[in-house]
């Protein structure tokens, strides 16, 4: 029982030497590298650009509602020689003849009428609005699915690193209990060999497991644009939602997830599209007026100078009676746009409901696993305090103890990877879904 609580002494102070160490380095939450990711990765930056670029495009006027109203100047000047020969037979000529031409005015040209185009055109660009807020949901909601798992990978990391830990430890013990009873004869020099190879075993696999969590946590910087050098830890919890349901996950997916959206909205485009075609066979209608002033200069002629002022206006209407029938293939076109746009739909709807049910096949699995891998864990550690104090006493072999330390660390090892399994795959659910949160 003595050597029971040590062992449980040992284990505590390696679970309060890992607590402080990961607070020196300053835990990063969850929410908090969420939040730096949605800051300051590129590509959510780029997706925001893309779509501040689809809202400015929602205007009236970039949909040809709005008159355009143009401001005209003309200057033209002359010197020629010019020679003039009358009726009468007489004969003008003057040498070096200036002549100016001077003109502006303000002008409307305003289409009134486009069989409906323009308010086609308008909903249109609506449309694309909203499909460019929806690629930078799916866009934003891929790299909250992306901190999550890299998270999370680094937390389960970190518990294998305790584990290894603990394992050195053990290594360290047993060392120095194989060179005490070498010393006055009751072991060989061969166990305490041995004693050393497992113990740089363990160093190594300990020293390979934190290179493998520096270069994830450099990853992890990465994903966040921030300073690749920064030093973090995470939260070694992972609590996975054990209540997820799959009908429930299903309706929202055919709510929320941005790629269905995407299409759907793909589909309506296609369709006002369609519109702006068939528009096409209606008159265009147009109305114009301006005011104009115009002054011209000659000195040679039966008119030297005039001059013009004044408003004009009027009314133009189109309308494509035959055009080699190009009105009739855009317009089959664009029916199988709109087609093709509803079978991608069916397609990307049948898609989603296949990863929901593959995903939630294995978050049931991999929830099954950590439940049984947490007892396997328990099993192992009470196998191996058993087999310490046994081993203190020479009652068992070497071999024997190392056994029970290795099954102990795999244990560790295959819990925390289950854990880690589980929770990805509630990722993917919640990713499918469309409801991915801190």
């Amino acid at each position: 029982m003595k050597n029971s609580l040590t062992h449980l002494k040992i284990y505590s102070f390696l679970i309060l030497l890992l607590a402080g160490s990961l607070q020196a380095q300053s835990v990063l939450t969850l929410e908090d590298a969420v939040k730096i990711a949605l800051e300051n990765n590129y590509a959510i930056r780029i997706a925001r650009n893309h779509a501040q670029v689809s809202q400015t495009n929602v205007a009236v006027g970039n949909a040809g509602m709005l008159p355009k109203v143009t401001a005209s100047f003309t200057d033209t000047n002359g010197i020629q020689h010019l020679s003039q020969t009358r009726a009468d037979g007489t004969v003008n000529t003057v040498d070096n003849a200036h002549s100016s031409n001077i003109s502006y005015g303000a002008n409307l040209d305003w289409t009134v009428f486009d069989g409906f185009k323009m308010f086609a055109r308008y909903d249109q660009l609506k449309a694309l609005q909203q499909l460019g807020e929806s690629q930078m949901k799916l866009k934003i909601l891929d790299r909250i699915a992306a901190v999550n798992s890299l998270y999370f990978d680094l937390a389960q990391q970190q518990l294998q690193l305790a584990a290894l830990d603990t394992a050195l430890v053990i290594s360290k013990q047993r060392l120095t209990l194989a060179q005490n009873r070498y010393s006055i004869g009751k072991a060989s020099k061969l166990e305490v060999l041995n004693a050393q190879v497992d113990l740089n075993a363990d160093t190594s696999a300990l020293l390979k497991q934190k290179d493998l969590y520096g270069q994830t946590k450099t990853q992890f910087n990465e994903l966040l644009a921030r300073d690749l050098k920064t030093d973090f830890a995470v939260a070694q919890d992972i609590q996975v939602d054990q209540k997820l349901e799959l009908m429930q996950l299903t309706e929202l997916a055919q709510k929320q997830n941005p790629e269905l959206e995407s299409i759907i909205i793909s589909k309506k485009v296609a369709e006002l599209q369609l519109k702006q075609v068939k528009a096409n066979r209606y008159p265009t209608v147009k109305v114009n007026t301006g005011y104009n002033f115009s002054e011209a200069k000659s000195e040679l002629g039966f008119t030297t100078q005039s001059s013009a002022r004044g408003l004009n206006y009027g009314l133009s209407a189109t309308l494509n009676l035959f055009d080699g029938n190009n009105q009739n293939r855009n317009e089959k076109i664009a029916k199988l746009a709109v087609e093709n746009a509803q079978l991608a739909a069916d397609q990307q709807q049948q898609t989603i409901e296949t990863q929901l049910n593959l995903a939630f096949q294995n978050y049931q699995t991999q929830l099954q696993l950590s439940a049984l891998e947490e007892k396997n864990v328990q099993i192992a550690q009470q196998n191996l305090n058993i087999t310490l104090d046994k081993f203190r006493i020479g009652t068992i072999t070497t071999f024997e103890f190392r056994t029970a330390q290795l099954n102990f660390v795999e244990a560790k090892t295959r819990y925390s990877n289950t854990l880690y399994q589980a929770k990805l795959a509630e990722i993917s659910l919640r990713e499918l879904a469309g409801n991915l949160t801190f």
